[in-house]
């Protein structure tokens, strides 16, 4: 299934077990990222107590927005699947979705544009990042924490997208059920 070690879905109890039997609960099945990122069950779980916290200083629809994001600059396939299909059910709809994975950000809020743009530069050029690119998010009312939150969410996925791509952890074939037009939009790197 991977370039790499991952663990069988059933592990013995403990905290492994645990941690799988909580992705369970969130997801209604095991993603493939679980078993991955269980090969390093310290990982997994910093890594979930690091994406908790981050989440938690923003709200969830600018949180999903900046996933996306960065997820589409990645080129992640998992990633823009799981944080598309939740940004389309909970918060834009499937057509503002689909446009933004072309690029099209004329439909959306001028928040969710600015965010949009300063995701797809962090992920493309961090070290050439400006004052200068703030100032839309400055217009748009964000405040420095506001910013910063954006910047956590941003460089959180490119570390977790980053470890499931140079894996070969596949995107979960549950994501085959969303709509083709939105899932075929969202599949931007390693096929389903």
């Amino acid at each position: 299934m991977t370039f790499t070690r991952s663990v069988e879905p059933d592990p013995a109890p403990g905290p492994l077990a645990d941690l799988f039997a909580a992705d369970r609960r969130t997801w209604g099945y095991l993603p493939n990222l679980a078993t991955t990122f269980g090969a390093r069950p310290d990982v997994y779980a910093a890594w979930r107590s690091l994406n908790g916290a981050i989440k938690s200083g923003m709200p969830a629809r600018r949180y999903e927005v900046a996933t996306l994001a960065a997820a589409l600059e990645l080129r992640s396939s998992y990633c823009s699947l799981a944080h598309g299909a939740i940004l389309a059910a909970e918060h834009l709809g499937e057509e503002e979705v689909v446009a933004l994975t072309a690029g099209v950000l004329d439909g959306l809020s001028p928040e969710d544009a600015a965010v949009v743009t300063l995701a797809a530069l962090i992920v493309r050029d961090a070290p050439g990042v400006t004052a200068e690119d703030l100032v839309p998010l400055r217009a748009a009312g964000f405040d420095d924490d506001e910013i910063f939150a954006v910047i956590l969410a941003v460089g959180a996925r490119c570390f977790f997208s980053t470890v499931l791509d140079a894996t070969g952890t596949p995107p979960d074939a549950e994501f085959e059920n969303l709509p083709a037009r939105l899932r075929d939009a969202l599949t931007v790197g390693r096929p389903l």
